[in-house]
């Protein structure tokens, strides 16, 4: 017989039946159906929440907070020199610039340019911190810093 889309199903004994528990004695999962005698776990609902140990400071609250996100990193980008050349418009690079080309994302509320590369010509960098070594770039191919 050719299998096709209509018959294929797990191999044989991959799947096992599902006990069905609480239906009587001769079922073999009757009375206290697997659930022992008395205690929380015996009764309905009765579990404790996951990480809790019996009233003992849990291991999440032991062990030390660590790491900080900054807010102020959340918005902030960084730019390199070699990138500058593909934002500017006019010859002028700015954030809303910077922005339009693509090198920053849509909330990134400041931008700070870094050395990493070479500037290709004459750019104009208003209202953006710059780095001391792409201050310095920047100024060597011609260009101004507002």
């Amino acid at each position: 017989m050719t299998t096709r889309l209509n018959n294929i199903g797990p191999a044989p004994g991959s799947k096992r039946r599902k006990k069905r528990v609480g239906r009587g004695i001769a079922a073999g999962g009757g009375k206290t159906a697997g659930r022992g005698h008395k205690g929380q776990r015996a009764r309905s609902g009765g579990n404790t929440r996951p990480g809790f140990e019996g009233g003992q400071l849990p291991l999440q609250k032991r062990v030390p907070a660590f790491g900080f996100r900054s807010r102020i990193g959340m918005k902030t980008a960084e730019v390199r020199t070699s990138e500058l050349d593909r934002a500017a418009r006019d010859g002028v690079v700015d954030l809303d610039a910077l922005k339009a080309a693509g090198l920053v994302g849509k909330r990134v509320v400041r931008a700070r340019i870094f050395l990493s590369g070479d500037v290709s010509g004459a750019i104009e960098v208003r209202g953006l911190p710059v780095s001391k070594g792409a201050r310095a770039a920047i100024e060597k191919a011609g260009g101004t810093i507002n």
